[in-house]
């Protein structure tokens, strides 16, 4: 039970992790390519990884992921658009709640640069990357985590020591990053 609880633990984190570096490159990404500011480290830690991107696809692995695992193509394709909207919904919700708790805890948070969207509320959430975050995350869910689940599948019981090291590593950052 307690093994079983282990795996359980590791294989989501193992995705936590891995969707927090991919969030910290598709940020540093917008940043370097697209926007042309110049390389910098667009997470609130020392680590190359972005935690909001992490906890924001778990929530849609635990929330809208069970609309389409083991369907059907068909119901795959139709639940597209609520696919869309959910994930739309909560990484908004994510991102909401993340610039508090970054605005409490460090004063500001990384993407106030919202406030140059037209449609925007207090520089925290705006539409056209709630728009993104949606279309990113319904492609995540159907293309990026089928590959994930069986990749961590295979992996069996060092899942559990990759998690474990994984974490420690996070851990000692955000102390670092919160007491230097």
């Amino acid at each position: 039970m307690k093994n079983k609880f282990s795996a359980f633990l590791s294989e989501y984190f193992l995705y936590f992790f891995a969707y927090s570096v991919i969030g910290w490159c598709y940020e540093v990404f917008l940043e370097t390519v697209i926007y042309r500011w110049g390389f910098s480290n667009r997470g609130i830690l020392y680590g190359p990884y972005c935690p909001v991107y992490g906890f924001g696809m778990l929530l849609f692995i635990f929330t809208i992921y069970r609309l389409i695992k083991g369907k059907s193509l068909r119901s795959r394709i139709i639940m597209i658009p609520v696919v869309i909207i959910g994930c739309g919904l909560v990484a908004t919700a994510v991102e909401l709640l993340t610039s508090y708790i970054c605005e409490f805890f460090i004063g500001s948070w990384p993407w106030q640069t919202y406030a140059d969207y037209k449609i925007n509320f207090q520089a925290r959430i705006a539409l056209s990357p709630s728009i993104r975050f949606g279309i990113g995350g319904a492609l995540f869910l159907y293309l990026v985590q089928p590959l994930f689940s069986r990749a961590v599948e295979k992996l069996g019981n060092r899942k559990i020591s990759i998690a474990s090291t994984l974490a420690v590593l996070m851990i000692l950052d955000l102390i670092f990053t919160i007491f230097v």
